[in-house]
């Protein structure tokens, strides 16, 4: 249903600057807004403030502290024959269970490895009342199964609603492997990094808002000639996606080979996207300082097309934006690999998550192999300035233990507050490749740590008082992953 934006009680000068998806948007002079959106036959008055998520970025940030947050944890991979589950973690620091997992929800299936995660709504949609952001979508990398989680009812103990087959996903779409979960508006579209058999390119996935397969998104990734699949950033107002890369499926699930990336079966390619048309553009081969391309994000600010990906293998941060007619990308960051004695080449850093605040004022990414995080000043995005860094496990030994927990693994999922002040650090990648580079973390398991974040001059440190062993779980052992919160996060919301 096309929904049309409609200005109330408002002084405004009559200029349209912008249409798209029949919303118009108008060029206000007035202080207060009040807006109410209509069905295109006119029957049904939405109010905009009632719907999901925040009516821009600096709602956003002024949003409620979260009191409960949400991590996967797995057991894919680790030699424990349970179920992944999603963990309720209390991060409300008056309460007496406060840095402990109070509920556990156990997936029907052994063997998904949920990894990434996704809001059905979220504010994208704010102007639709009819929309709430009740469910958390699961997917498992390995069986390409979604699990529907309804975190509304009940959001201290979230329960299953619906499960939708990877068999019939496959069928379906000869897509497999899902990663990235966005909502755009009344769709749900998922990046997929394989076709059915785990090959490459893989593609995108299209859920409606029942969670019922469309099919796949677009044309074939081959046909715009896109190697691999993996993350992905939308910008409305700009008519603007951007897509990374990683391998197929069945090149990264079984574990990393060097000569895997000599052989190409890495990417290293970055591509912008038509929104409208859902054709690539340009594409960029970032080449030997790209390997890898793997989490892109772009600035909140929905007028904004600046945005970063970082380059895991190379361990470089890239920036882009479209200010002219062609995009333009530039290496901004470059992490240095580090001689070793235990390792066959310099260790690199390994950048396997990047996020920018929802105040666009800083990028934070963490460096798996090393054991740091990062933070630095974007105010002007083409020209980052470090202003934090802390330490968190990793192979260089600068912080094998944390708050009494010794850390097997390096920080790998980060997510922020709304408020840009608690950045939340978990510690496994993916079975596989922990098993790999981090052997002791089948005995030791996963962590989950906070780092308090200085919003004013920039800075960080470990908070002494949070940490979330998953060595100790009742069925052994557990790995955390991808972290969510029931309000909303700075990897979830975009604004149309």
């Amino acid at each position: 249903m096309v929904k049309l934006c409609f200005l109330k009680n408002v002084l405004y000068q009559s200029k349209i600057i912008y249409l798209y998806g029949g919303i118009f948007i108008i060029n206000l002079k007035s202080i207060k807004i009040d807006i109410f959106c209509l069905n295109q036959k006119g029957k049904e008055m939405l109010d905009q403030t009632t719907g999901p998520g925040y009516a821009s970025p600096a709602e956003a940030v002024k949003a409620p502290k979260e009191k409960i947050v949400y991590t996967v944890c797995i057991y894919t991979g680790t030699g424990i024959e349970k179920p992944d589950y999603l963990a309720t973690i209390d991060a409300d620091e008056n309460s007496p269970t406060y840095s402990q997992v109070i509920h556990r929800l156990p997936m029907p299936n052994i063997g998904d490895e949920l990894h990434h995660s996704g809001w059905n709504a979220c504010s994208s949609c704010h102007c639709d009342s009819s929309k709430e952001r009740k469910y958390l979508i699961l997917p498992g990398v390995r069986t390409s199964n979604f699990y529907i989680i309804d975190t509304k009812t009940n959001p201290r103990a979230p329960s299953i609603f619906k499960v939708v087959d990877g068999e019939e996903v496959k069928k379906k779409t000869n897509l497999s492997a899902p990663h990235t979960v966005h909502c755009m508006g009344k769709d749900i579209i998922v990046s997929m990094l394989g076709d059915a058999e785990g090959g490459s390119p893989g593609g995108y996935l299209h859920l409606n808002q029942d969670f019922e397969i469309v099919g796949p998104w677009t044309k074939p990734l081959k046909d715009m000639d896109i190697d691999y699949s993996y993350d992905f950033w939308y910008q409305p107002r700009k008519n603007m996606m951007v897509s990374t890369e990683w391998a197929a499926p069945k090149t990264f699930q079984p574990g990393f080979e060097l000569d895997d990336v000599a052989k190409g079966k890495y990417g290293s390619k970055l591509h912008f996207w038509d929104l409208d048309k859902k054709e690539v553009k340009k594409t960029f081969d970032l080449g030997e300082e790209g390997l890898i391309p793997l989490e892109t994000r772009m600035l909140h600010n929905p007028d904004s097309s600046h945005g970063f990906v970082g380059a895991t293998l190379s361990s470089n941060i890239f920036h882009y934006h479209k200010e002219r007619a062609d995009p333009e990308v530039k290496k901004v960051i470059d992490v240095a690999s580090i001689e070793v004695d235990f390792f066959p080449v310099p260790l690199p850093g390994l950048i396997t998550d990047i996020l920018v605040s929802m105040d666009d004022k800083y990028l934070y990414f963490a460096n798996w192999l090393h054991g740091d995080v990062r933070q630095y000043d974007v105010t002007e995005p083409s020209n980052p300035k470090l202003t934090g860094q802390v330490w968190i496990g990793g192979l260089l030994g600068k912080a094998p233990e944390i708050n009494g927990k010794k850390i097997e693994g390096g920080p790998q999922m980060i997510q922020l507050s709304l408020d840009g002040k608690r950045l939340y650090v978990t510690t496994s990648l993916f079975s596989t490749w922990d098993n790999q580079f981090y052997p002791g973390m089948k005995d030791e398991g996963g962590a989950m740590v906070v780092v308090d974040c200085d919003t004013e001059n920039g800075g960080m440190k470990i908070n002494d008082k949070f940490i979330v062993d998953f060595g100790k779980e009742p069925d052994g052992p557990s790995r955390a992953h991808e972290t969510r919160y029931p309000g909303g996060d700075c990897s979830s919301d975009i604004w149309t």
